[in-house]
């Protein structure tokens, strides 16, 4: 492999990645004993100026949001996953001020360094693995949570990237979840009787998945299949020979970022919108096997052929039946403004809805009727003008006054609606308009 040189060694964005457990505990414990110093700084500046300082405005001070987005980008992995899977885009579970720290990390570009990179390809394809990609280029073309992409050339001459993980990330998710709870739970932000252990397990297993490139391969094999023939998209395709655990290789697909779309005539911004979302439903209520990671480098956009380019399909979860069904009774039941039938849903999902004619089973059907308002009307939703974040936010603030009625949402639930949440932020961002109600009626 090429040896990068000059600037390229000095860049800062090479991080070396903590391999060991006892390594990633010693970065978890730093990351724990600043923010905690950083409490006790805050704390002790609010009472000279005479306030009362509450756990969660001690903890939530900027310097402590760097600790943290610092310390988990730099860990990269679970710890660096597991916030954005527990994430609170749609308003599930974290406290607003913890997602704004954990969405720092969407943006973090740092990789590891030339030394980690060769001894993750030699493991992977042996000693000799240059002369089976041609052109490897250093430098990636994007880093993220559990691994980088780098560009490089097949033995058969074509363009190809390579997903390469990074190093320790499958050894250490079960620590690195359970320290990141521990995390969680001393810091105030999650009452003390909420039981996340379900949630937190099957974070586990998820990452789990995430983290084997041969069921991420057979995920892209069968999107691929079964979008073969629509025209509106464009996949890569996995090179199953070449495929280890740890690498993934796939044809190379150019495309613009997807918010390039906002350039467009309506019409298109329109189109483009109406079939990723046409596409999420699919993948509910047909295939029930959805995408679920909601972030916008997942989709590209090729502005000669207005196709959309679909990436990352490493955050792939099947869904059951049952939720699939239930959640079908869900959408029903908000089309037809039925209070009961859309807590009757809600309840089989797994969500705690309250005693019947209570003021907390009344906010939270609220908020299920305006997380679904797009697909109760017949028209063209106006996603740039809607205030739903905004109300929902409201909504979520009065519902965290009841913490007696707190409990883990279910786990489907939290995956879907990450990617429910992800989409509409798209739409909001493409100032689209789209027709959901329209959509979902075949499925209904």
């Amino acid at each position: 492999m090429a040896k990068g040189k000059g600037k390229q060694d000095k860049d800062d964005r090479h991080k070396a990645i903590p391999t060991s457990r006892v390594s990633r505990f010693g970065r978890m414990a730093r990351m724990a004993g600043g923010v905690a110093g950083g409490m006790l700084a805050e704390g002790t500046r609010q009472l000279r100026a005479g306030k009362r300082p509450k756990a969660r405005d001690m903890l939530m001070t900027p310097a402590n949001a760097r600790r943290v987005a610092d310390q988990l980008a730099t860990m990269r992995g679970a710890a660096m996953k597991v916030g954005q899977i527990l994430s609170m885009d749609t308003g599930d579970f974290l406290p607003r001020e913890l997602a704004d720290i954990l969405a720092r990390l969407r943006s973090d570009a740092r990789y590891m360094p030339p030394a980690q990179l060769e001894k993750v390809m030699t493991e992977a394809y042996g000693e000799d693995w240059e002369s089976l990609f041609y052109g490897f280029e250093q430098t990636p073309l994007a880093a993220a949570s559990i691994g980088q992409v780098h560009r490089a050339t097949s033995p058969d001459g074509r363009h190809i990237v390579l997903k390469v993980q990074y190093p320790g990330v499958a050894a250490s998710i079960d620590s690195d979840v359970d320290n990141i709870a521990s995390l969680l739970r001393m810091s105030g932000l999650l009452p003390s009787d909420l039981d996340i252990k379900p949630l937190l397990e099957d974070a586990k297993r998820q990452l789990k998945d995430e983290a084997d490139y041969h069921k991420e391969a057979g995920f892209l094999r069968a999107f691929g299949e079964v979008l073969g023939d629509d025209e509106r998209f464009i996949l890569p395709e996995v090179l199953p020979e070449l495929t280890r655990q740890t690498v993934l290789p796939m044809t190379y697909v150019s495309g613009a970022p997807i918010d390039s779309v906002i350039d467009l005539p309506q019409a298109e911004r329109d189109r483009v919108m109406s079939a990723l979302v046409e596409l999420m439903l699919m993948e509910l209520f047909e295939l029930r096997m959805v995408q679920t990671d909601p972030n916008f480098a997942n989709y590209q956009y090729r502005r000669k052929t207005g196709e959309i380019v679909l990436l990352d399909f490493g955050a792939t979860r099947h869904f059951k039946a049952g939720f699939v069904n239930n959640y079908k009774r869900l959408a029903k039941a908000a089309i037809a403004g039925d209070r009961d039938r859309v807590a009757a849903a809600a309840e089989k999902l797994g969500y705690a809805v309250g005693d019947a004619d209570s003021e907390y089973r009344a906010l939270v059907l609220e908020l299920f009727l305006l997380a679904l308002e797009p697909l109760r009307f017949d028209e063209d939703y106006d996603f740039a003008a809607s205030d739903m974040a905004r109300n929902m936010s409201a909504l979520g603030e009065e519902i965290s006054n009841f913490r007696d009625f707190w409990q883990a949402p279910p786990t489907d639930a939290v995956y879907f609606h990450r990617k429910l949440g992800g989409m509409f932020m798209l739409a909001s961002r493409l100032k689209a308009r789209v027709n959901v109600h329209h959509l979902i009626q075949r499925w209904l």
